[in-house]
């Protein structure tokens, strides 16, 4: 190890004259550090993971007994292969430094790769797998948020930095709306059990508290602090629960099953209270916008009522003075009814006399048609003398065809009629057995006769 100008080479204090300040101290430890050991692998579990804006990677390296802090610029970090997460076992080459401002030992990670996944990550995924396949996590089931919800209910720990940054929310975007408070722990062995129960009493009481939406919410912390919130248990609650729930679990690159499970994840806290009173956000946004509009409008109505207030009171006379106004109408009114009714009258006395000239001018004039009339009626009568004689001759050549066609007549030149003894007429000998009674008519009676046999025609 080189030796340091400011310690003395036997190894003796300080003298007094050269009383170091904090920061050559820091400094001094710093580079000892560093000269001291190597650049090395070292090995562990990541926790309390956080991704600066700048783009550097902060996160603690642990094991089961010892934690150290780590720093990963974003030089190193974009490089990369792979996305570091809570619960991570990873191996880290990395550099012994001090960050000489607050005096903390830490590592300044030059590489990272990854070397198995922690048993609480590996739990979690594992997890997380078996509930997907099952279908838990489908956007199908999840439910949208009510845009103007009655209340909220907040499941967390009444003493969590949570609460009151849901609430600081709330008040600043919706300070009208109520909150229903259920308390449960949020860390602990009973959190996840007493979380579940909690979720259920919002469910059972929504209708009694008037509550619309269930808020889950918890601060930041490790993947050990958040693991009350990747409960199988209560995952399957959540997605039971008559309420759309929103998760608002840890930082914005913390996940939980929880944050699965929920109808809506929120980065934050107060991203869940944004979420959930965004409708009521937007509609003071709207109402200050409609505001002026309305006020312009009751304004415009105003003045046009004032108008019409100001063209009546120009028209309001006094009633004697309407009274004499419609006694004038009146009369004139009357006149106008005295000559339109004298001038129909004329009217309609011209029309009847008109009428009775063309009466008269149409009267028929009786000597005159006798003459037609009398020729008329000869020429009809001998019409029908002669329509008569022809009907009656078409009648009797009819009536002689008729007898000369009726059944007597043929049977008078010789014919006959044979029956069965049901009547029927026989037409041909089949079907006649002998000794079968049959009766035959002839022109002036009927003989009953029996068949004894057939022959030929």
């Amino acid at each position: 190890m080189p030796a340091n100008p400011l310690l003395p080479a036997n190894g003796a204090a300080t003298p007094a004259a050269q009383v170091l300040s904090v920061s050559e101290l820091n400094r001094m430890a710093r580079e000892l550090l560093e000269s001291a050991l190597p650049l090395m692998w070292v090995g562990g579990e990541i926790s309390n993971l956080v991704r600066a804006a700048s783009g550097h990677v902060y996160f603690t390296l642990k094991d089961a007994s010892a934690q150290v802090r780590c720093a990963m610029w974003r030089n190193r970090a974009q490089l990369l292969a792979f996305r570091p997460e809570n619960g991570m076992r990873v191996e880290a080459r990395a550099l012994v430094t001090l960050y000489e401002a607050r005096g903390d030992y830490q590592l300044s990670v030059e590489a990272l790769r990854p070397a198995g996944i922690g048993s609480l990550f590996e739990a979690f995924n594992r997890l997380k797998a078996k509930l997907a396949a099952e279908g838990l996590f489908d956007e199908a089931g999840r439910r949208a948020l009510p845009r103007y919800p009655r209340a909220l209910g907040i499941v967390t720990s009444p003493q969590a930095a949570a609460l009151r940054d849901v609430l600081v929310t709330l008040r600043r975007r919706a300070p009208h709306l109520p909150v229903v408070l259920y308390p449960a722990p949020v860390q602990g062995a009973d959190a996840p059990a007493r979380l579940l129960e909690a979720v259920r009493c919002a469910g059972r009481r929504a209708a009694e508290d008037g509550v619309d939406v269930l808020l889950l919410v918890r601060g930041g912390g490790s993947i050990e602090d958040l693991w009350a919130f990747n409960d199988e248990a209560l995952a399957r609650t959540l997605r039971a629960c008559p309420l759309p729930v929103v998760c608002g679990v840890g930082h914005e690159t913390d996940f939980t099953i929880a944050d699965f499970a929920a109808d809506l994840r929120a980065p934050t806290p107060s991203g869940a209270a944004e979420l959930a009173s965004a409708g009521w956000y937007a509609a003071r946004a709207e109402l200050a916008v409609l505001e002026p509009r309305l006020r312009r409008a009751v304004e415009r109505r105003f003045g046009e009522l004032a108008q019409r207030l100001d063209r009546a009171a120009l028209r309001l006379v006094h009633p004697r003075e309407r009274l004499r106004r419609e006694r004038d109408t009146l009369a004139r009114l009357g006149e106008r009814l005295h000559h339109a009714t004298a001038r129909r009258l004329e009217a309609a006395d011209l029309r009847a006399t008109r009428a009775g000239l063309r009466l008269r001018a149409a009267a028929p004039r009786p000597q005159a048609l006798a003459a037609r009339v009398d020729m008329l009626g000869g020429r009809l009568a001998r019409a029908a003398t002669r329509l008569l004689e022809a009907r009656s001759q078409r009648l009797d050549a009819l009536a002689a065809h008729l007898q000369h066609l009726a059944p007597q007549a043929v049977l008078a030149r010789g014919y006959a009629i044979a029956r069965d003894k049901q009547g029927r007429v026989l037409r041909s000998t089949a079907g006649i057995p002998e000794g079968a009674a049959v009766s035959v008519q002839l022109a002036d009676g009927r003989l009953d006769t029996r068949v004894i046999g057939h022959g030929k025609a």
